[in-house]
This record gives structure tokens, C-alpha cells and sequence, in this order.
């Protein structure tokens, strides 16, 4: 069973500190109730993790041997991939990006915890706020 949809926001808090200590409380909190349930992603969380980690990399933040550790660490953690992602793209998705003011990534996330009526563990303030407008719960680890 399926617990709740994970955004990318929360995950690469895994690897890379968010400076405000409640995000990364939080984030902390999700990764660890992950020993206990299982999560949805969608299907472009790998393609997004690898684009903010890269950005990271030539930032200086991160090398790409703790990169390397990472990918690996995430692959062993309870994240399942959502297949239909893709096919809500031109309907759903394209509806709640508009109507919510938010990027097709975001709302690719909201689009799927929507329709699994699923919690959405996300960090990133305008997807949560789009979230509450439309009645999706946020996941409290």
C-alpha cells in the first residue's frame, strides 16, 4: 500500500540542507517514516532529482561520489513510480498547472496524489498551497 506522494523538494533535502531548519526537520521526518510505508512518485522524479543534483555539482555543493551515493541510497528507499503520469499530461496535469499557477512538474505531483487521493509531501510552497486549494492533504510524517 501506497502512503503518500513524494515530491522532489522533500527528497533532495535528503542530500543537499535546506537552510531553514523546519524544511529540513520535516524532510528528515519523511525520510525516516519511509521504514515504515511505501511512496509514490511520478514519473518524472528521477529526470527532476538528477537535474537539481547536477545544478548542485557545479555549484561546488556536492561531489559526484556523494552523488553516486545518493542515487544509490535512493534507489533502495520504497518509491514507486507512477505509470500513467504521462498520460495526464495534455488533460489533468495541463488543467492543474493552469489553474493553480503552478509548473507542469508541480502539478504533475498534485495530479497524482489527486487521483490516488493520496497525502502530497512536498516542500515547495506553491504546490502546497495549490494542494490545500484542492483539497489534497499534506503528509504529516
Amino acid at each position: 500500500m501506497t502512503d503518500f506522494v513524494l515530491d522532489n523538494s522533500v527528497s533532495m533535502r535528503w542530500l543537499l540542507a535546506s537552510e531553514k531548519a523546519s524544511d529540513q526537520k520535516y524532510a528528515e521526518n519523511v525520510l525516516e517514516s519511509m521504514r515504515d510505508v511505501d511512496v509514490l512518485t511520478p514519473n518524472l522524479w528521477h529526470l527532476e532529482a538528477i537535474s537539481v543534483l547536477i545544478g548542485a555539482e557545479k555549484r561546488g555543493e556536492v561531489s559526484l561520489g556523494e552523488i553516486e551515493r545518493f542515487i544509490s541510497q535512493l534507489e533502495n528507499l520504497p518509491i514507486h513510480v507512477d505509470p500513467l503520469t504521462a498520460h495526464q499530461a495534455f488533460s489533468r496535469t495541463l488543467v492543474l498547472s493552469r489553474e493553480y499557477n503552478i509548473s507542469s512538474y508541480d502539478a504533475s505531483y498534485l495530479e497524482l496524489a489527486m487521483r490516488e487521493g493520496l497525502p502530497l509531501s512536498s516542500l515547495d510552497k506553491k504546490l502546497v498551497k495549490a494542494a490545500k486549494k484542492a483539497d489534497v492533504d499534506i503528509y504529516k510524517p
